[in-house]
């Protein structure tokens, strides 16, 4: 049971959560060893070294044909996301996401794609500077198509039912971060307490119908676009 997660703050409420479902040992053994950011995820997915995990949204594209279940979870934004930037007067993809990078070419921007804590820090920063270079993908999605945007989704290629069982455990649990999690996440990531929870609240899990509209909408663009989704050769 090898499950890949993306190790940035945006899953926090779903790494406490973890902390309290129940796991099979052999779940357990190896789901701190597989962390990383989602194009590598999307890598170790595609070579069956995880058997499930947060990948690229742009993965589930192929869910059909490689007889992956592309689950009903994922990371979400209804609007800004404030960690998936296309930072202005630069140029660029980042290695860490495919996604972002895709969505870029889809929304027709000129800019360095930046994702993830990294892209949190640097709007702060430039927030505190009294600066706007930049534009939050998230928000510049929904504004021009009016549907949340889906960046992350949980994909599983073995132990299905396992998979189901935690994703409707996680769906219907309130999760409250306990303060030494959120100090050791601030302390990581350089990312004031205050900030990660302001942040936290830009992002939903759950993939309803207007986020599966949303992505769809997406994959049609990317087609018409014809930008493929990650592949193994």
């Amino acid at each position: 049971m090898r499950f890949g997660k993306i190790d940035y703050l945006n899953l926090l409420p779903f790494e406490v959560f973890m902390r309290q479902y129940p796991k099979p040992l052999r779940f357990q053994l190896f789901y701190h060893y597989k962390k990383s950011y989602p194009a590598h995820l999307n890598r170790e997915f595609l070579f069956g070294r995880i058997d499930a995990g947060f990948v690229s949204s742009i993965m589930a594209l192929r869910a059909q044909k490689e007889r992956i279940y592309a689950s009903k979870m994922g990371i979400i934004a209804h609007g800004q996301v404030m960690s998936v930037l296309c930072l202005l007067g630069e140029v660029g993809s980042d290695y860490q996401s495919a996604t972002s990078n895709a969505l870029l070419k889809v929304l027709g921007l000129k800019g360095r794609v930046l994702i993830g804590d990294r892209a949190l820090k640097e709007l702060l920063k430039q927030r505190a500077d009294g600066q706007c270079n930049y534009i939050d993908m998230g928000e510049f999605w929904y504004k021009r198509e009016h549907l949340p945007f889906v960046f992350g989704r949980l994909c599983v290629k073995k132990h299905k039912n396992f998979y189901q069982r935690l994703i409707c455990a996680f769906d219907k649990k309130s999760v409250k971060i306990p303060q030494f999690l959120l100090q050791r996440a601030s302390h990581k990531s350089g990312i004031s307490r205050q900030e990660i929870l302001e942040y936290l609240r830009y992002i939903s899990y759950r993939i309803g119908r207007k986020e599966k509209e949303g992505m769809e909408r997406f994959y049609r663009k990317l087609r018409l676009l014809r930008v493929k989704p990650p592949a193994r050769f």
